[in-house]
């Protein structure tokens, strides 16, 4: 038992910090992990184009049909609004909206000020990636447009 617990005295654990090695990583590389590079060293042109409209097809038919579930939704809300308004039943402070919105507009500000580098680090990576895959995000985008009009 004395042994045991001298071994366990003796036992030094090191504390690895991740946090720096994560940052140089790309946000796919943490996402996907160390193989996901460009798909064209993957699959033919042909098979890149079709993965690449099928799942835009899809987000664009499902962004199409929850596009109009939320503006029906929206333009309802206002519109029993101002019915509601119209009849009494709701009486809007005016000047505390006002002071609300001014207020919420100066911390936008202030976030969006202290976001800008993280922003443009996100906007390169983000353009850096479909240059690589330029073939499937054009057929995303084809797909996209196409689940839309749908």
């Amino acid at each position: 038992m004395a042994d045991r617990e001298e071994e366990n005295e003796e036992e030094v654990y090191e504390v690895v910090d991740i946090t720096e090695y994560a940052r140089r990583q790309q946000w796919w590389g943490r996402l996907f992990g160390n193989n996901s590079g460009p798909m064209a060293e993957k699959y033919s042109v042909a098979t890149q184009i079709a993965i690449g409209g099928v799942s835009g097809w899809c987000a664009g038919y499902v962004f199409q049909k929850v596009g109009k579930i939320a503006a029906t939704a929206v333009g309802g809300g206002f519109l029993l609004l101002q019915i509601a308004n119209n009849s009494g039943y709701v009486q809007v402070d005016w000047k505390r909206v006002e002071k609300d919105v001014n207020k919420a507009k100066k911390h936008l500000k202030k976030r969006a000020d202290q976001a800008g580098p993280e922003l443009n680090s996100f906007i390169e990576d983000s353009s850096e990636f479909v240059k690589k895959n330029v073939v499937v995000t054009s057929g995303f985008i084809g797909g996209f447009l196409l689940g839309l009009a749908s």
